[in-house]
């Protein structure tokens, strides 16, 4: 059946043959049938461009394929498919004792998207990204063979599935290692951050005492004011810990999105004035409160509370854009971006600036040592793009990466310059796929595979 399909952001829409099959022996012959071109595997669609979507070929969705099929309570890991989400893990095992190692911002990605991106959290300082904690698992590749991986056990293959987008086969199974938790509380400490500066400074003396760490930031505030943030940083508390009053149920789980975007907004409707005045609006009302009990579910995911809140943006929906900067750099490299966006008054209210940790063996994966902002920008022209390939060119300067779970717009020369390891994932792909038979429109985009386009 072909559909339009569109990652979160809404662009781009493309043309995709979609396939959701429920068996094994269905999900190869979509593989090994040569009825497509190309062919790739999509989980609940919350990449933002075009990392899951393949225009004009195959695109295979996973939902279905979302059984758990095993639990090791003494070891806490778990064994599921790859169409499970991580909401589904956390309302399975909150209850039971036990966390996610590592969650991006919205809990709706399922474990294989998860392993393809191979995603960070607000612990990357701490704990690095969801590949640290992944054990195993079973990959379908080009020519039908189940090849189990692990980082031991045909390691090159696993680190190069591990963040390579979906391009050396289809996750079938993963193995997963939680965290034991005894509350699904967290104590949170705000600090409301004057400026860039004091933002840096109370993240580098203080982050190796949370667990998790992160910022909202003002992205159009100039001056002395430029990069001014609220910092959020928290731990798990313990039962005995928590306040009398939650103490009767200290493993809740998070509770279902209410709040519903029923249309599109108009796409006037997040200009550069009314973020502005969000955001001064925000950093007035936040509070520098220590000590904070907060529940995982607003802590880790507060826009999941809003059933499609990218319909905010309009029907041209926005580009996500989010880098890192090495620590030397960052200071520099994060001034002259904000001062960018000020100036060419590309706005965003959705601004995060987080702290990584050490980079992690994956070929294509995207953390590494240094500071990361991610930016949601309203697609109002065509001229997004110029604007987005300065700021490209600026981050390479600074010897800075782009995150392809997010990416719309990278140029091929710019990407391969700042992932030195993409000639390792070229060979392990063209050894693995020869006739290219995992690819998407990213893959296309950046020339993953030398000589396709």
């Amino acid at each position: 059946m072909e559909v339009s399909l569109s990652g979160w952001g809404r662009y781009p829409v493309q043309r995709c043959r979609v396939y959701r099959p429920e068996s094994l022996r269905a999900l190869k012959e979509v593989v090994v049938s040569g009825e497509e071109r190309s062919v790739l595997a999509r989980g609940l669609g919350r990449a933002y461009g075009d990392a899951a979507l393949n225009e004009g070929a195959g695109v295979i969705l996973q939902t279905r394929r979302n059984r758990f099929l095993n639990f090791d309570e003494a070891a806490g890991v778990i064994r599921c498919e790859a169409g499970v989400s991580l909401a589904e893990i956390l309302d399975v095992f909150v209850p039971r004792g036990y966390f996610l190692p590592v969650t991006p911002g919205t809990k709706f990605v399922t474990l294989g998207g998860a392993i393809a991106s191979d995603v960070h959290g607000k612990n990357h300082h701490k704990d690095g990204s969801i590949s640290n904690f992944v054990l195993d698992f079973d990959l379908l590749t080009a020519d039908g063979e189940i090849v189990r991986c692990t980082p031991r056990e045909n390691a090159d293959l696993f680190w190069a599935t591990v963040g390579g987008m979906g391009l050396t086969g289809v996750i079938l199974r993963a193995s997963l290692r939680l965290v034991p938790i005894s509350s699904s509380y967290l104590r949170v400490d705000y600090f409301k951050a004057k400026n860039i500066d004091e933002a840096f400074e109370v993240f580098e003396a203080t982050d190796e005492q949370y667990q998790y760490s992160v910022a909202w930031i003002d992205c159009l505030a100039g001056g002395r004011s430029l990069g001014r943030s609220v910092l959020m940083r928290g731990n798990h508390v313990p039962a005995e810990a928590l306040p009398e009053k939650l103490r009767g149920e200290p493993l809740a789980t998070g509770k279902k999105g209410k709040l519903v975007v029923p249309f599109d907004f108009p796409s006037v409707t997040l200009n550069y004035v009314s973020i502005r005045a969000f955001n001064a609006l925000y950093y007035r009302v936040s509070k520098g409160a220590p000590g904070a009990v907060v529940h995982y579910d607003p802590f880790f995911y507060p826009l999941d509370s809003v059933l499609h809140w990218n319909r905010l943006y309009g029907r041209r929906g926005f580009l996500q854009y989010q880098v890192v900067l090495p620590f030397e750099t960052s200071r520099e490299g994060l001034i002259a971006l904000l001062e960018r966006l000020a100036k060419d008054r590309r706005s965003s209210f959705l601004a995060v600036l987080k702290r990584f940790g050490a980079e992690g063996p994956g070929l294509l994966s995207f953390p590494r040592p240094g500071y990361t902002l991610a930016l949601d920008i309203p697609f109002r022209d065509a001229g997004l793009f110029g604007f987005l390939r300065e700021m490209d060119e600026w981050v390479l300067r600074m010897g800075g990466r782009v995150y392809l779970t997010k990416d719309a717009e990278l140029a091929p020369e710019i990407f391969e310059a700042m992932y030195p390891r993409l000639g390792r994932f070229r060979e392990i792909k063209g050894r693995i796929d020869p006739e290219n038979r995992f690819s998407s429109s990213l893959a296309r985009r950046l020339h993953v595979v030398e000589g396709v386009q």
